[in-house]
């Protein structure tokens, strides 16, 4: 009796044993079984988070006007195409300095590895608004693809061109322009510099908000394209409006001998776009010791490109402009003014040399026009100056 008790207290131990190592054995898998719930659990949660954020954003950007949405193109930052593509956004971020560095950079090679059309840039410098767009948007229309435009106005001023006009979208970072000084020919480079962005332009035109083309833009164009020579007033004139605003103290880089004067509206081809944004020996000079009554802009550029490249220049503008009526500006010309007789006047008598050949046509602009000469320059522009 007593050996069986021992074996059921034995038996007993043994049970016991067992339970405990079962219990130990239970616990793990339990324990394995709750992690992997909870892992499925956290996976599920995740997945219907990543999907309820991308539904909200989809949603969110469904919303949004369609003018504001900018497709993302991935494309290798290194491609051909990312680098002879036009700023889309004329409103880069870029300082002067950063922009002139970027402006510079010149292709060794003359032949491009792709087809170019070489392009036209015309350049504005205004104050505001362009009250003459109108005449401008007929003028270009079907010429895609053969121009630039880009526009320098005060700073924070928006024109709000529609998305029907070709100024619609086209001003460049700018900066105050005062009259007569230095700050007038430093926005004339900001121009020059944001037109060199595109690879494809070809030919720099700076224009006033007061210009209109005298000719159709394929005359224009061809006129342009086939000269030899860029179009810069530049003389000496010996009077105190030429030689009487030197100043000695700037030479020994600028002599009273090279001393130039000539209009402010210009025509340049790429090679000297880009000897005038790199300037840094006759710019320094000009901005400290030509300030009013030594008007800056008359001098700066005409002097410089005479010294420098005086075999590339026609010395003379392509912008007609009347003086006839005296003072330190030309005459403005309104609605009374704009009639057949008129432009009669401005194209009879001309004679100059193209390509070092006599020619008629020496004017493709003309100035000061005033708003409210727009109507009737509309009305005649088709029969008078071909478009």
């Amino acid at each position: 009796m007593v050996q069986s008790r021992m074996v059921t207290m034995e038996e007993g131990k043994d049970t016991a044993s067992a339970i405990r190592t079962n219990i130990s054995r239970a616990l793990p898998l339990k324990l394995l079984q709750f992690c992997l719930l909870f892992l499925v659990l956290g996976i599920g949660l995740s997945v219907i988070s990543m999907y309820s954020v991308r539904f909200f954003v989809v949603q969110r950007v469904a919303n949004v006007a369609p003018s504001t949405i900018h497709p993302v193109v991935f494309e290798e930052a290194n491609s051909l195409e990312s680098l002879i593509r036009p700023p889309l956004n004329l409103l880069h971020t870029m300082n002067d300095t950063e922009l002139f560095w970027r402006a510079s950079f010149v292709p060794q090679i003359r032949e491009y590895p792709f087809k170019r059309v070489p392009k036209i840039a015309f350049m504005f410098l205004t104050k505001g608004p362009l009250p003459l767009a109108p005449l401008w948007d007929r003028f270009f229309k079907g010429h895609k693809g053969r121009y630039s435009i880009y526009v320098h106005a005060l700073p924070g001023y928006d024109a709000g061109y529609p998305p029907s006009s070709v100024f619609h979208r086209r001003q460049i970072p700018s900066q105050m322009v005062e009259w007569g000084k230095m700050s007038m020919c430093e926005a004339e480079r900001r121009l020059v510099a944001n037109a060199l962005l595109d690879i494809s332009n070809e030919w720099f035109i700076l224009l006033s908000e007061s210009c209109i083309p005298l000719h159709n833009f394929s005359i224009i164009y061809h006129y342009i394209s086939r000269s030899r020579h860029s179009f810069m007033g530049s003389f000496d004139d010996p009077g105190p409006y030429g030689r009487g605003r030197y100043d000695q103290r700037m030479e020994p880089e600028v002599t009273i001998s090279q001393w130039r004067k000539g209009s402010q509206w210009f025509e340049v081809n790429r090679r000297l776009a880009i000897s005038i944004i790199e300037d840094d020996i006759y710019f320094p000079k000009f901005k400290e010791f030509c300030q009013p009554a030594c008007y800056v802009d008359e001098h700066y550029f005409p002097t410089m490109l005479s010294i420098e490249f005086p075999h590339l220049l026609a010395n003379r503008t392509l912008t007609w402009t009347d003086w006839s009526r005296g003072g330190a500006h030309p005459a403005t010309f309104g609605k009374t003014d704009i009639t057949e007789g008129f432009f009669k006047k401005v194209f009879e008598g001309q004679l100059c040399l193209y390509n070092n050949q006599p020619t008629s046509v020496c004017y493709l602009f003309a100035r000061k026009f005033a708003p409210s000469a727009l109507d009737p320059l509309l009305e005649l522009a088709p029969k008078v100056l071909g478009y």
